[in-house]
Order: C-alpha cells, then structure tokens, then sequence
C-alpha cells in the first residue's frame, strides 16, 4: 500500500483529472491487502481494475469454495466489518478491459481470440460473477481442464477455460493450449509453447495488451505489449505507463516476505 501511494505521488495523481488503470491481483499480493482494496474501491469512476487469479481466489475463498494458502494476506479483508461490500464490489469488475487500441487483462489472451471475441468471452465469466449462482460458479472455478479452447465447451468448463487464459496463463501453443506449471522466465517455455503474446497468428495483435501476472517476466514494453509487473511483491519495483505518451513511472520496494508465487 505504502508502495502504491508513493507511485500515486510520482506522477502527481489526480482522481478529479486522471484515471487509473489496474491490471488485477488488487489483494495477496503484499501485507495490505484490505488497504488496497479500499483504496482503488474508493476511487469510483477514476479507476478501473480487472480481475487477477488472486481476486478470484479471495471470492472463492470467502463463498467458501476453495481453502486459503499458508502464505494467503487475505484475513484481514474476510474479517473485515465491510467486508460483505468490498466483495460485492469485486464480483462487478470486469475481466478484460478495452478502450480504443488498448485492451487491459490481467494474464492474456489465447492466441485464437480476437479482441472481440475476447470481450463476449469475458462477458460470460462477469455474468456467472455477478449472478445469483456466483457460489457456485467459484465452486467449480479451480483447476487445469480442458486446457484449451472450443467454442463447443459448455457449463463450467467454458468458464475455467475463460478464467484460466485471462487470469493465469503465461504459456500457450500456437493452437491455444495452456500450461499452467510453468512461472519461470520467457526462455523457460516448454517445447511447442510460446509466451502467449508471442504466439503464432495471435489475432489480438491489432490491440496493445496492456497485463501484469507475470512477476518473473518483468517489465516489458514494446508496441503491441505493456507487461507491468515489475516485482513489487518480491522487493523490485512498481510500475505505471502513462499511455498518452508512454511515459514510465517506477518505483523500488523493500522486499516483501511474502511466499509463493
């Protein structure tokens, strides 16, 4: 939090001028989870978040579908006296997020989907969230298959599939199958897979994909991509592209001992 608000401060934030942009993970990734999410809830319009692997685990959590991790920061926030209304705002961010020729989500996309593709998929997953079988729908969020896409999937199965490519995946084939256990470095890839956004034929090219996830990645910019997850959590930095004219703001944290990755 003390990180967030000293990267606030370096570029001179105006909620009554600017607008922030989160790429996801807004809890358990550092001490202050509670903090965090007041604070970008507080915000309203001025900011826009989409949802990353650890705001959907905090759901599943709190619906009580999935159990918390020994390095989870989420206590805080599920004994909290507003804790009720801070989940109830969670369950109505977006999946993926577009505006012009930026598109925002917090892991990627698969290399078959198209922008707009990409929206209408995502729509799905915000309509199972947000509606009154969202307990449910957390349930049955948890795990690797079908670890790839078909227009022919139904139920639960399209939905993890949606969840599993915007949220948690780094590597990908060219024909969209994901693998998940690998978090290492681009050159880690295993044979036949590609970092997502450099997957052959990907149709979301026509975009910068601005996403964050990827702590080990780094910070990477380049024309069609904004990756911003620059390691705050593991003692690196914090990062903002201003994206009028690309300018980067960075900066370093102290190390936090959070475990995991």
């Amino acid at each position: 939090m003390d990180a967030l608000r000293r990267l606030l401060d370096a570029f001179g934030f105006d909620r009554a001028r600017d607008r922030l942009w989160f790429v996801g993970d807004l809890v358990n990734r550092g001490p202050d989870s509670l903090a965090t999410l007041r604070l970008v809830k507080d915000l309203g319009e001025a900011a826009v978040t989409v949802l990353g692997n650890h705001d959907f685990h905090l759901l599943a959590v709190a619906a009580g579908g999935a159990k918390k991790h020994r390095s989870d920061t989420l206590d805080a926030v599920l004994d909290a006296p507003d804790r009720e209304e801070l989940l109830a705002w969670l369950r109505q961010q977006p999946m993926l997020h577009v505006q012009g020729k930026w598109a925002m989500v917090h892991a990627g996309l698969l290399p078959q989907w198209s922008i707009a593709q990409a929206q209408m998929l995502a729509r799905e997953v915000e309509a199972a969230l947000r509606g009154e079988d969202w307990r449910e729908f957390l349930a049955q969020l948890y795990g690797d298959t079908p670890d790839s896409w078909s227009e022919n999937l139904r139920g639960a199965d399209r939905l993890r599939v949606i969840v599993n490519a915007m949220a948690r995946m780094r590597f990908c084939t060219a024909e969209g199958v994901i693998e998940l256990r690998t978090k290492g470095e681009t050159a880690m890839a295993p044979p036949g897979f590609f970092p997502w956004f450099d997957a052959p034929g990907r149709a979301s090219r026509d975009h910068t994909l601005i996403c964050g996830h990827w702590s080990m990645l780094g910070l990477k910019l380049r024309p069609d991509l904004v990756a911003l997850d620059s390691g705050c959590v593991w003692g690196g930095s914090l990062s903002a592209l201003r994206l009028e004219d690309r300018k980067l703001f960075q900066i370093s944290c102290e190390q936090c001992l959070v475990p995991g990755a």
